[in-house]
């Protein structure tokens, strides 16, 4: 059986109007037994203002957001597709940023037949699910993500987050062909509290073989949770 990736189900025939480069990068499943290991620099990351802070060092407790900023920040993201313990198609996106105390980004997306888009597990523990809406940039030909629906779980208690203590993500990933290296644009602002944080830069992509039992234990989440 064919395995498509998780972004080409939601997109479709959209998903061909993606730059080449875009469609190599998000167009591979765990069947193909590979991984994408970005390197590269964010030209700046930043925070709102000081009223944002208590949001973002909370986010560290799971690798989820945190308040360091600066330019020029050593940045790596490791796209990993594999298996999860459900049977669901998952793609890591681990960013590491080396700023003044390094710090980590991590998340989980499967493909929900459920909800019918991407949901994407913040953090270490995968407490927080959020739904992703997917589009075509129409001006790179790159991939927008736009977060929605955001919901806590936790054992048994799992209620919809409310949006006054989070963040509404909008990120935007595509290939710049003068350059020749991808560029990413994050920006996650509050409805009430304004932009909380964000970042911009640019990185060069290694397409690595992998197979199932080679993906790294540190990529994947500590707890996996079931529901979306």
């Amino acid at each position: 059986m064919v395995v498509t990736s998780i972004y080409q189900q939601v997109l479709g025939a959209d998903f061909c109007r993606l730059h080449p480069k875009i469609q190599q990068r998000f167009g591979f499943s765990s069947q193909d037994k590979i991984a994408a290991i970005g390197t590269g620099t964010m030209d700046r990351i930043w925070h709102g203002r000081l009223y944002t802070l208590p949001f973002l060092y909370i986010g560290t407790w799971r690798r989820i957001m945190f308040p360091e900023y600066g330019r020029n920040v050593p940045f790596t993201i490791q796209n990993y597709a594999y298996v999860d313990r459900f049977g669901r198609e998952t793609v890591t996106w681990i960013r590491t940023f080396e700023t003044r105390k390094k710090r980590r980004f991590d998340a989980t997306m499967i493909y929900s037949s459920q909800r019918g888009r991407i949901v994407d597990y913040l953090g270490t523990h995968q407490h927080l699910a959020v739904d992703i809406h997917l589009s075509v940039d129409e001006q790179t030909k790159g991939l927008r993500l736009r977060s929605g629906e955001q919901r806590f779980y936790e054992g048994r208690i799992g209620f919809r987050f409310p949006m006054l203590f989070s963040g509404v993500a909008d990120v935007c990933e595509w290939y710049d062909d003068r350059a020749e290296r991808y560029r990413i644009s994050v920006h996650v602002t509050n409805p009430r509290w304004g932009s909380l944080f964000g970042y911009e830069g640019s990185f060069d992509v290694e397409w690595k073989s992998v197979r199932a039992e080679e993906v790294p234990i540190d990529v994947k989440p500590i707890r996996e949770e079931r529901r979306e």
